[in-house]
């Protein structure tokens, strides 16, 4: 029912102290872009690895890059080609994906920012961007403005929201559960984003970035803050992608690795939903199976495979 829908919901605000402690004299974030210098050439093992994470966190999202794509991906694996071969690679698969689409209702809300089930044909260049944020990075600030870095720079040229915060308070996933959608709170007040978001990073402080924790303690740590981001949802589009690289950067950061290559998207999915509801058990088992400790010679983004040194 509606009513039993919107009443779980309303209890699930019980348990986000993090939004409840509103800063009224805050002061919003200025979100200005910065830029960083490039990494050093990374290690073939360090190629592979941003490649295989790139593709697994295009997968939970059902979006499948192209064979020319994935040639120019092992190009680059293999330091026979730079990044930026992969991404022109994948900008033109993209261009001849939306050519064939022909559809000009995808398209405009594709362009808009609605990244979901029919955001195939952007598939390629969303890929190989991931794969360039992994060789870049950003400034890992552990606030909004890291997220916000994140999301322009794997949308940009891709969606025209690319790093822009979400102005509307309904809903964007896609879902056959029309009492769902329909829900106005299913996220944070678009409103307040800001100052949730200032909250969350206060907390993340105070807890030194989950730092030097025993590994029970971390998992409910992080499922927690996992949890709140979703919630925050600050993104219209895209903002399940750039939580799995924030939060697989704050795990390495903190001394752990999240082996994302053993996660389906149903599985993901359904933890997702159980969080809405207030009950974050199924993200605790997930990130309870999927922790590794750090290896400090590998680069943060692990997808599923044995972690051996970054030679």
């Amino acid at each position: 029912m509606a009513g039993d829908d919107t009443v779980t919901m309303q209890n699930k605000r019980n348990h986000r102290s993090l939004f409840q402690r509103f800063h009224r004299g805050h002061s919003p974030y200025q979100h200005q872009r910065r830029i960083y210098p490039m990494m050093g050439c990374m290690t073939p093992a360090e190629r592979a690895s941003a490649v295989a994470f790139a593709l697994k966190n295009c997968a939970l999202e059902a979006m499948t890059p192209g064979e020319a794509t994935m040639r120019a991906a092992a190009s680059y694996e293999h330091g026979l080609e730079a990044v930026t071969h992969l991404i022109d690679v994948a900008d033109e698969q993209t261009a001849m994906r939306l050519r064939a689409a022909a559809s000009s209702a995808g398209t405009d809300r594709l362009s808009a920012g609605s990244l979901d089930d029919h955001a195939t044909d952007r598939a390629d260049a969303v890929f190989a961007r991931t794969v360039l944020l992994a060789e870049r990075r950003w400034n890992p600030s552990g606030d909004l403005d890291e997220l916000i870095a994140i999301h322009k720079d794997l949308f940009e040229g891709v969606f025209e929201d690319a790093g822009k915060l979400r102005t509307s308070n309904t809903t964007r996933e896609v879902t056959n559960d029309r009492e769902r959608a329909a829900n106005p709170e299913a996220f944070f007040p678009a409103g307040l984003i800001e100052t949730g978001a200032h909250n969350i990073a206060t907390e993340l402080a105070d807890k030194r970035n989950l730092h030097a924790m025993d590994r029970d303690v971390f998992v409910h740590a992080f499922a927690s803050l996992y949890d709140e981001l979703g919630y925050l949802h600050p993104f219209r589009g895209g903002n399940a992608m750039v939580l799995r690289i924030f939060g697989s950067r704050l795990a390495h950061d903190a001394g752990w690795d999240l082996d994302w290559g053993e996660v389906t998207r149903e599985e993901y999915r359904s933890a997702k939903h159980m969080a809405y509801r207030g009950d974050i058990s199924a993200f605790e088992d997930m990130f309870d199976r999927i922790l590794r400790p750090a290896n400090p010679t590998r680069v943060f983004l692990i997808a599923g495979w044995n972690q051996g040194p970054a030679h």
